[in-house]
Formats: C-alpha cells, sequence, structure tokens
C-alpha cells in the first residue's frame, strides 16, 4: 500500500494506539451498517476515516491472520489495510486475503443485501464471490447488546400503547 498522503490525513479523523482503534473500528462498521468482527485485528497502530470520501486506513504492527471458527476460514490481514465504506459496503478494499483450497485470494470488496437477508457477501477482484451468515462475523458481546437495545425499543413500545384486560 502507497502510505497514506499527508493532504488525505489533514481531511481525516486519525487516531493512534491499539484500544482506540479498535473501538472506532468496531464503531465504524456498525455504523455503516456491517458485522463489527469483520476486522480482528491486532495491535493497530493508526486508523483514519474520511467522511467525505468513505476512505479509511488501518496500520497494524504485522501481519495478523484469524480463523472465522463459524465459517472455518483463515483470512490474512496485512499490516497497511485501506478501503472505501459506504452503506453495507466496503469497497476497493487492500491488504486482506482469504484462503481457499491451498491459495490465498485477495479480497476486493464486502457487502451486505438490502434490504437484509443474513447474508454477508465477499468478492474478488476477478469478480468471483462468496457469501456467509452475517452472524459468522458478529461479535458475541455485540449480539448481547442489541438483543438488550431490541428488549428494551420492544418494552418501551409495549409501554406505551398499554391494553388492559377487563
Amino acid at each position: 500500500m502507497a502510505l497514506v498522503r499527508e493532504e488525505i490525513k489533514a481531511n481525516a479523523e486519525v487516531y493512534h494506539g491499539d484500544e482506540i482503534c479498535q473501538e472506532k473500528s468496531k464503531l465504524l462498521l456498525t455504523e455503516v451498517g456491517l458485522p463489527n468482527g469483520l476486522l480482528p485485528l491486532q495491535d493497530i497502530e493508526e486508523c483514519g476515516y474520511v467522511r467525505e470520501t468513505g476512505f479509511v486506513w488501518l496500520k497494524q504492527k504485522k501481519k495478523t491472520i484469524h480463523k472465522f471458527e463459524k465459517i472455518g476460514k483463515l483470512v490474512s490481514y496485512e499490516p497497511d489495510i485501506t478501503a472505501y465504506v459506504e452503506q453495507n459496503k466496503i469497497k476497493k478494499l487492500t491488504g486482506v486475503k482469504t484462503k481457499e483450497l491451498l491459495l490465498w485470494i485477495t479480497l476486493s470488496d464486502i457487502y451486505v443485501d438490502d434490504p437484509p437477508t443474513g447474508k454477508i457477501t465477499f468478492k474478488t477482484p476477478a469478480g468471483l464471490f462468496r457469501s456467509f451468515p452475517v452472524s459468522a462475523f458478529e461479535l458475541e458481546d455485540v449480539k448481547d447488546v442489541k438483543k438488550a437495545m431490541d428488549v428494551k425499543k420492544a418494552e418501551e413500545e409495549a409501554g406505551s400503547g398499554e391494553v388492559k384486560e377487563v
């Protein structure tokens, strides 16, 4: 990856340090409607987001290989990852590969169907694609938070229009 130029950084939200970058990357994925477990990176040194263009970059200390247990797939994350994000999509992705049989295949696009079907699709630069359940890429603690939010919302809706039995 070419280094992120200073003029891009000047118009971006830039964060340094693993803890804040972990939090911000998960928050961004959630904001754009993608599962927040898509980027299980380690030792993130820097991350940035240009809201006007959707350009995102993440820089970690070294390459990471992660196995998504629910689908049994290995994914490789290079030290430098870039992409453009928009609602329900990641486009022009660099630095991410998945292992298919004996080959590492570059991923270029990731998207969730709209309206939601519960599937997330990964696409290669050659146009090949594969879909998996969105739930395979969600972090467990977030699922619990979402469930709690749904329960609270349902309780509020039920409380506003109470029907008393006679």
